[in-house]
């Protein structure tokens, strides 16, 4: 009881400093969240984006190396979302121990996303990713350009991949700037 407590506590006093790009709750609008699993690529990978009884989102699949597959993902657009002095994008997350990859473009043209992997321990944790550390990338290989440095993004997503068949599960409370 005192350690729900004390989680809590955090909580609320990181949601206070902080800017929210997407809460989930159980009068969220899901149908933004987009999910893009490798079968765009002849792969055989499935992944899904619910909302639990709690109001969080829940990302789960399964990844199948079939048909060189081997990702499945889940993406927001944005209208430009704005970035002021923010430094970083905050995760409130309960992973299945295995590493997942926070992805954004800082325009919905651009091919390349910028990305940064981030392993989950199995408990609620707040993952705390520098926007200055996220590495510009295209379809899984680096791309000669400066890490993030731009005042707004235009899609955020999350990926799961792997090179072996394996399920994965990723739940979401809250995603923002801090």
């Amino acid at each position: 009881m005192i350690q729900h407590i004390l989680v809590l506590m955090t909580l609320l006093s990181s949601y206070q400093n902080s800017k929210t790009v997407f809460e989930f709750n159980s009068a969220c609008p899901i149908e933004l969240w987009q999910v893009v699993d490798d079968v765009v690529m002849g792969g055989k990978s499935s992944g899904n984006l619910i909302l639990t009884e709690e109001g969080n989102g829940l990302f789960n699949g399964g990844i199948s190396i079939e048909n060189n597959g081997g990702f499945s993902s889940i993406r927001l657009n944005l209208d430009s979302f704005k970035i002021n002095k923010e430094k970083a994008i905050v995760l409130d997350v309960r992973g299945d121990g295995s590493e997942f990859q926070l992805r954004i473009k800082a325009s919905i043209y651009d091919r390349h996303s910028f990305i940064y992997n981030f392993k989950t321990n199995g408990e609620w944790e707040t993952i705390s990713i520098p926007l200055n550390k996220m590495t510009a990338s295209f379809r899984g290989f680096a791309v000669n350009l400066p890490n993030f440095n731009q005042k707004q993004f235009d899609q955020l997503g999350i990926l799961r991949s792997s090179k072996k068949n394996t399920s994965f599960q990723l739940e979401i409370k809250r995603i923002s700037l801090k």
